[in-house]
Parts: structure tokens; sequence; C-alpha cells
């Protein structure tokens, strides 16, 4: 199934994408949490309760065009991991990690399929894209191993972990410890602006997507192909991610991990490539669908 966040006159609204549209849930059934994330913490039998409207949609709750927002617009957090493709970690000079790293993207900065990357006014000349694939949490999850990790996966969908790349080289040209952390921390302040966490188009669950450490990745920009990976190139994959993560964090249901970035961003280009306004960036999983952004300076 695809769950996505629609807008409706009644707000932000829970539905399931087909090929002829949008199911309305809440015109098929009002008992049903209206949010994604309502949903998910209404536990594994609010999903089961899709599936016959997936399989047979009821004629009159199809929306045909709506504005397709976040499908998780308001996650308690969106947990990032940073170098985390081979082929990236070596376009950026970077070891190999011995441990996932990780920050937080600002759940203020989510935005959906269509909305604009606005290039900031004060740090606009090196904004950089990062399409990622992506976990969504389906049930409270701590302390869990890597086994068992998936068994808390709801499904999967893609952000684009938009950057302004104006403090990495002062980061990798740090000299001592303290000013190190000081350029390591304005590096990930350029990641938490305004409409720089793009999410979508769908979360799509766990069962139908299939294997997560093997789905190509493709992240466009006006057509062109400037990343063209696949999950197998992670060095941690989604298990040990989870796993991991859950050591510290007590994840819920709607929480969302990114898992990194492959190679051919823009930094990592030469000469290197950055947005402007005009541009329009895509990240494409097959079975999620197209992350389709234009940027507006």
């Amino acid at each position: 199934m695809k769950l996505v966040t629609f807008a409706s006159p009644a707000g932000p609204q829970a539905g399931l994408q087909t090929p002829n549209g949008v199911i309305d849930l809440a015109l098929v059934d009002p008992s049903l949490p209206r949010s994604v994330r309502g949903i998910l913490e209404a536990g594994p039998s609010a999903l089961e309760r899709l599936r016959p409207i997936a399989s047979a949609p009821p004629s009159g709750a199809l929306v045909a065009q709506p504005k397709l927002l976040a499908p998780i617009p308001d996650p308690r957090i969106v947990l990032s991991c940073g170098m985390n493709y081979r082929e990236h970690l070596h376009e950026m000079n970077t070891p190999v990690p011995k441990t996932p790293t990780s920050f937080t993207k600002s759940v203020a900065s989510i935005i959906g399929t269509g909305e604009a990357i606005e290039l900031p006014a004060a740090h606009p000349d090196m904004v950089d894209w990062e399409g990622e694939f992506s976990v969504v949490i389906g049930r409270p999850c701590h302390r869990v191993s890597e086994a068992e990790a998936l068994d808390f996966v709801a499904g999967y969908t893609l952000v684009n972990d938009v950057s302004a790349r104006d403090w990495v080289a002062p980061f990798f040209g740090a000299e001592g410890r303290m000013e190190a952390i000081s350029t390591w921390e304005h590096n990930l302040l350029g990641k938490m602006l305004p409409s720089f966490c793009p999410m979508g188009p769908a979360l799509v669950t766990a069962d139908e997507l299939g294997d997560p450490g093997n789905l190509p990745i493709q992240t466009r920009v006006n057509g062109e192909v400037m990343q063209s990976s696949n999950t197998n190139d992670l060095v941690f994959g989604v298990s040990t991610l989870i796993s991991y993560y859950s050591q510290f964090y007590q994840l819920m249901p709607g929480d969302v991990i990114t898992t990194g970035s492959p190679s051919g961003v823009g930094y990592g280009m030469k000469p290197k490539r950055f947005l402007k306004a005009g541009d329009v960036v895509e990240v494409e999983v097959k079975g999620i669908g197209i992350l389709r952004n234009p940027v507006r300076g």
C-alpha cells in the first residue's frame, strides 16, 4: 500500500494512493485517524483495515489530483545518518566510520513533493541536493537487535537532505578539536533551513517494497542524472541503523530515519555544482515514486 497525506478543505488528510487517484480515507471510514502518523500509532490492526480498501476502492472516495503533502508532515523526529554510502565517502575524501553518524533534520523544514526548495537569502550560493532512501517506524522501538529491527518498520519514503554547504570546507580545514566541533555544528545547521527537508511522495508499506538492501536510487536535476546508486552500497543497512539508534532513542510510530546520500552530490563534483532558482530536483526509487521539487530564489 501507498499511504499519502493530501490537502483537503478540512486540513491535511490521510489517503491511499492508487493508479486512478487518492482514496480519501475520511470518506471511507470516518473512525480512522485523519493523519498517517495517527494510523501508525493506532497499531498494525489499523493498517490491516486499509488493505481491503486499497484492493477494492469504493466509488465516490477517489480524489483525482490532490495536492500531496509530505506523507508524514509531523514526525516527532527526522533522524539522519550521514556518510553512509561507500562511494559518497570516496568522493568526499572521508574514511569509513566505525559506527553510524547521526544528526536531526528540523521538522519545521519538511515540505511535500511539488513544493519549492527556497534558496536562503543569507546563504544562496552553495545549496546542494542529497537524495535519500528513508525508513518510517511503525511501532515503539527501543533497544532492539538487528535481527528484529525490520519488524518495527511501517514502510519507506524518500527525503532530499538539502544542504547549504558553506561550512563544509572550514570543517575539513579545521585545526584543533574545538574548531572542528564548531565548524561541524555549522555544517549541520546548513541542513535545517526552511524547506530543506522535502519528503515523499508516499509511504510505501514494507511488505510491498521488498528488500531495502537492494534498491536502485537516483537523483536528477533538470532531468540530468546526478546520483545513481543502490542501497547495497550502504555501509550500515536499515537493520543496523534502527538497532543502533534504538539503543539511544525511544523511536515511535511515524519517526523517520534517512539512510544517507549516495555519491553524486554537487559539492563532490569538479567543478562544484549547486542549485539555482528555476532548477527542478527529482529523487526516485522504483516502488516509492518520484519526489519532485522546484527551486526558488
